[in-house]
């Protein structure tokens, strides 16, 4: 049976270009501003304020999953043979992700019934801080507003990521002028390490879609990525222009999730987003500053390892900060996959219905 394609109209592929180029922009200024992920908040910003105004603006869905596969193999590549002696050292953070994932729903959940006024399935599935996608699609299964729950976390996942890096910024005196954690350039990466590394990608994804592990375009090439790190069998990383082009679609394509809502409704949903995303940051912080008490680790690592921001932009923010990725990439799928094996099972636990 042949498979058809739906290919995009002229007016569409404008729109995604008009889209590219303002993301471009806004990716040079922050760059040049020598701003945190600034491939990835200056695209993101300045798509934002194109859906603000209500300009011509699509964000390049298809391109998206490759970008994706690569910051997957980035990520991977952070992992080191020496790393596995630090192992013992994260079981404590990593099992109290279990009770974090539950504070944040207790906290999260009234929020967004008596604040936000969300009605009880929208609001379960809206305040667990899994992946978006994830929750977009059980949440809709179970009866929820899909359009709330993806503005939602969408709105979530902005404001984690503008807040967190400069935060680091600002309050804790980091430097993020140096890129160079980014990886090196096209030209200095050898083509067998290119090989190696577009590989990761090729065998990756289709073994975590066998295996259906959560985040599958990230987690199944950064595993693969990992493996081969860990192995020795490379040291290199995806090229620096590689990456930046990754961030800069990826930052668009956040933007643009905005794209057709009444202002109104996306300053409202920003509103209601910062409220979320501060009670879960304070939860955050309470849980990062029991953990090193208990541990040995710093509670700011541990910050980045909870925070409530996506897998893909809150790893990427430790590589700008010259964290641990693998220590902060390794909580983040855990917890991506404690709320999508347990939540929609608690869900069904609690009796919510749509209307109460």
């Amino acid at each position: 049976m042949a498979i058809s394609f739906n290919a995009p109209s002229k007016s569409d592929l404008m729109q995604v270009a008009f889209a590219l180029s303002i993301a471009a922009a806004g990716g040079f200024l922050a760059n040049l501003a020598t701003l945190p992920l600034p491939w990835m908040l200056g695209p993101m910003t300045f798509c934002l304020i194109a859906a603000l105004f209500n300009l011509p603006v699509k964000g390049p869905i298809r391109l998206r999953p490759p970008m994706i596969m690569i910051l997957g193999v980035m990520l991977g590549s952070g992992f080191r043979p020496e790393m596995m002696d630090h192992v013992a050292e994260w079981s404590v953070s990593i099992a109290m992700l279990a009770l974090y994932v539950g504070v944040i729903g207790l906290v999260a959940y009234p929020y967004f019934r008596k604040v936000a006024g969300y009605d009880p399935v929208t609001a379960y599935f809206s305040g667990m801080p899994g992946g978006l996608n994830e929750m977009m699609i059980v949440g809709a299964v179970m009866g929820g507003d899909e359009k709330k729950i993806v503005l939602t976390h969408a709105s979530r996942i902005l404001i984690a990521v503008f807040i967190i890096p400069i935060w680091f910024r600002l309050v804790e005196g980091l430097d993020m002028s140096d890129r160079s954690q980014f990886g090196v350039s096209i030209v200095d990466v050898p083509l067998k390490d290119l090989a190696i590394l577009g590989s990761c990608m090729v065998v990756g994804y289709p073994i975590a879609k066998i295996l259906n592990l959560p985040a599958k375009m990230l987690v199944g090439p950064m595993v693969a990525s990992a493996a081969i790190h860990l192995a020795g069998i490379t040291s290199a990383q995806p090229p620096l222009e590689i990456v930046n082009t990754a961030q800069w679609i990826i930052g668009t394509v956040i933007g643009c999730r905005f794209v057709g809502v009444p202002p109104k409704e996306i300053l409202r949903v920003i509103r209601i987003g910062v409220g979320s995303t501060v009670l879960m940051l304070m939860v955050t912080a309470m849980f990062a500053v029991g953990i090193g008490w208990i541990t040995d680790l710093d509670p700011l690592m541990v910050v980045l390892a909870y925070a409530p921001g996506g897998l893909a932009e809150m790893s990427l923010v430790a590589l700008a900060l010259g964290a641990d990725v693998a220590f902060v990439a390794t909580h983040h799928v855990v917890r991506i996959a404690y709320v999508v094996i347990v939540a929609p099972q608690f869900f069904k636990l609690t009796g919510i219905k749509k209307q109460e």
